[in-house]
């Protein structure tokens, strides 16, 4: 098996955040968070490569493992080349010291993407936004091949959409790469290209000089540290509270594919005399579903179970697109997008438990009731303030019209008689 070096370049003169690893977060310096995050990778060497004293200290005093490496290094990428000759592995895995809340998980998929295929040279990850994030140029974007295989990276939106009509799933770049031993052996004798030096972007140097980089899928992340301001962000992610501007995850929502049980019932069954199962629905739930779709959004229901209750409550609030008895929701969530006419970048799945985890990663939006576990919640876009079975797909429902323009469908008694009559709870 090959063997794996987690490699995290910090340096401490950052022109928008000096001193940025050092930052505090919680109770401890932002690089420990990441080191943390690295260190339980499974069977893996963490190893912090820095320009500064003051960083290398830091992480001597929490029993982290740091190396000193020159400080005229341009990239993290140079960097990490030094401290090849130092640390000798197969794998190596650069990890950014400015990203407190990557997850391990996403770590841990590429390192065994790479070990699966030993054609794959360079490794990296990605995960779809909307057509707002993608304008923004600190966001880099990236366009992948069927095979996965990266076609370009760019700050500019990408693809340029000359058609109106045609629906593009944007794809933002996560700065964690997977490089084979050969190729950091090479990556200096490399010239840097035009394109490299238009955009910025240290990994276009690979592909200008023909080595494939493979993209690999993951669910959202939270923001890297750039800035004071993503501190603050970060901090407010990690203490459970909800940024504001995470609302705007939900500005170009067309389809939400809701869980039934744990979501739109409290996740209790219930027997009656004659061994028929029992659902608690709340009405909240069946209002906000009509007042979603009088705004031109689907609803579409997907459920690991089937039975009679749960078809006559689907029947009951009008809902034409289920897939009931479900055993892989990754999957049917892609089919439920496909009917519905929209992509994934447009949708929202809600759910509450670990077999909802597969459906996150189909969907553009994750969301949780504030009921489920806490490791599903940390792997949620958005985490509801309502349990399931108390009105959570309500309170999602109302933030999307809210965000979305159509606050007048749940404020306005006149607006609300007019639709009165096809409503059901």
């Amino acid at each position: 098996m090959d063997s794996v070096a987690i490699i995290i370049p910090a340096r401490y003169a950052s022109s928008r955040f000096p001193g940025k690893p050092l930052a505090d977060i919680l109770g401890k310096p932002m690089i420990q968070h990441v080191y943390e995050k690295a260190q339980s990778v499974k069977n893996v060497e963490v190893i912090v490569a820095t320009d500064d004293e003051r960083i290398l200290e830091t992480v001597a005093n929490f029993g982290g493992e740091g190396v000193l490496t020159a400080s005229t290094h341009i990239s993290g990428t140079d960097r990490l080349v030094e401290v090849m000759s130092k640390v000798d592995a197969d794998l190596y895995i650069n990890l950014q010291g400015d990203e407190p809340l990557v997850r391990s998980d996403d770590i841990e998929m590429l390192i065994n993407a790479m070990r699966s295929d030993e054609s794959i040279e360079v490794g990296t990850l990605y995960h779809s936004i909307n057509e707002r994030q993608a304008q923004d140029p600190n966001t880099v974007k990236v366009i992948t091949s069927h095979s996965g295989r990266a076609c370009y990276f760019s700050r500019s939106p990408i693809p340029f959409i000359r058609n109106n009509d045609v629906q593009i799933n944007y794809k933002q770049h996560v700065g964690v790469y997977a490089y084979r031993k050969s190729v950091l052996e090479r990556y200096t004798q490399l010239p840097e290209s035009n394109i490299e030096s238009a955009e910025q972007l240290e990994q276009l140097r690979l592909l200008d000089s023909d080595i494939d980089i493979y993209a690999f899928e993951v669910m959202k992340t939270g923001p890297g540290v750039d800035t004071p301001e993503d501190l603050q962000k970060v901090i407010a992610i990690l203490q459970g509270k909800q940024p504001a501007s995470e609302k705007s995850l939900l500005s170009n929502i067309e389809l939400v594919i809701t869980d039934i049980d744990g979501v739109l019932t409290d996740g209790g069954i219930y027997y009656d005399e004659h061994g028929e199962c029992m659902k608690r629905f709340h009405v909240r739930d069946g209002l906000g579903i009509k007042l979603l779709q009088q705004a031109g959004i689907q609803v579409a229901v997907l459920s690991g179970k089937d039975s009679k209750p749960l078809r006559k409550r689907i029947a009951d609030l009008g809902i034409d697109i289920f897939m009931l008895g479900i055993k892989n929701k990754e999957v049917a969530c892609k089919e439920i997008i496909k009917r519905a006419g929209t992509i994934k970048v447009n949708t929202v799945y809600i759910g509450d438990d670990t077999i909802d985890l597969p459906a996150f990663i189909s969907c553009g939006v994750a969301v949780a009731v504030a009921d489920a576990p806490e490791y599903v919640k940390a792997k949620c876009d958005l985490v509801l303030e309502t349990k399931g079975g108390f009105g959570a797909l309500r309170e999602i429902a109302d933030n999307i019209l809210i965000e979305q323009g159509h606050s007048k469908l749940i404020e306005d008694p006149t607006t609300f008689l007019k639709i009165h009559a096809n409503v059901t709870q």
